[in-house]
Order: C-alpha cells, then structure tokens, then sequence
C-alpha cells in the first residue's frame, strides 16, 4: 500500500483505539507508519481524513452488520415470528457489542453532519440502506404481509435499531436484550390484537 492507504488503515484502527475527538495527527502518523506532511498531501487535513476512515468504517461494518442479519434471519424458517424476531435482534446487539469502539466513534461525529455535507450524505445513504435492509428482511420472515408494508416497517425497524444501539453504547447493563425486545413485541401484538378485538384496556 502507498501511504494514502496506509493513513487510511491507521486513522480507522485510531478511531477504534482511540475515538473521534480524541485522535490526533501524531496517532495517524504512529499507527500508519507514514508522517505528518502525508496527511496534508493526500488528505488536506486530520478531520478529512477522519472522516473518510469513519465514514467507510461505518459502512463496512454496517454491510458486516447486514450479512449477518439476513443469515440469522433466513436460519430457521419454520420458527414463528416473534422467536426469529428474537433471534435477528440477539444477533444485532451482539454485533454492536463486538465493535462498540466503532459505533460510539460514529456517534461522536453526528454532531458535525450540519457543517460537513460529505458527512450528512454518507450517513443518510447509510441510513436509507438500512431501512432498504430492514424491509427485505421483513418480507423474507412475513411475506403473507405484503410488500406495500414493508417501507414503513423497514424504518421503524432501522429506528429501533438506531435506538438500541445508543442505549447500549450508554448504559449496556440496562440496555434492552433480544428477549426483552421480542417480549415487548408480543405485548404490542396483544394490544394489537385486543384493539381488532374491540376490547378496551385491562382494568388495572
């Protein structure tokens, strides 16, 4: 590799070490085994090329998150919904649990998105694959609902996603399992099933 590759390779294993605010040009230059001057002439700055590392970084492994999904999804096809939801989501807190440097430096830069557009772009592409993932995984678990369905129950599901994933970057004692979701699942299919019903709620 040249070194526009190499400070590449090393500003990712930066912010996996290190995180985001807290890497500087010196750590690029240590974990790359480049220099400083490198940095400018291929990059034009620190911040542009942290912003490259994270950006291909997320979306790596988002396609890492993705593949992974979509197996534990495909895995038991005779398993009622509520125990594959279950296991898809077991599956996706443990992928954030394994790169939780990653995510937590993906967090850090949303706060920039207002004053980087390539930054705002990148994440909203990210976030519109989701949704697209989320939605294919849907119709492949539930085809009897409908494929009109799916758009919307792909982007409440990526914002579910978006919501576990910082709670357990947060406060991961507490932070929702794969069972606890799949439970919450059930009830909100109860209530569901109650309001077809024209039942009223439970008396307390």
């Amino acid at each position: 590799m040249g070194h526009r590759d190499d400070l590449l390779t090393g500003a990712k294993r930066c912010l996996v070490e290190k995180g985001y605010a807290r890497t500087t040009a010196r750590d690029i230059v240590a974990a790359s085994g480049t220099n400083l001057a490198s940095i400018g002439y291929h990059y034009g700055s620190k911040e542009a090329l942290l912003n490259k590392a994270l950006i291909e970084a997320v979306v790596e492994s988002g396609d890492e998150l993705g593949r992974a999904v979509a197996a534990e999804a495909d895995a038991d096809p005779g398993a009622d919904p509520v125990s594959r939801f279950q296991a898809v989501w077991t599956r996706i807190i443990q992928e954030f649990s394994d790169h939780h440097e990653l995510w937590a430096a993906s967090l850090e830069i949303f706060g920039q998105v207002d004053r980087v557009p390539e930054i705002r772009q990148a994440y909203a592409d990210a976030i519109q694959e989701g949704r697209e993932g989320m939605a294919a995984m849907f119709r492949r678990m539930s085809p009897e609902t409908g494929a009109e369905s799916s758009p919307a129950v792909g982007s409440f599901l990526q914002a579910l996603a978006t919501g576990v994933m910082v709670q357990w970057l947060v406060d991961p004692e507490r932070a929702p399992t794969g069972p606890e979701l799949a439970e919450a699942f059930r009830t909100l299919l109860a209530w569901q099933r109650g309001a077809a019903a024209g039942e009223g709620p439970a008396p307390e």
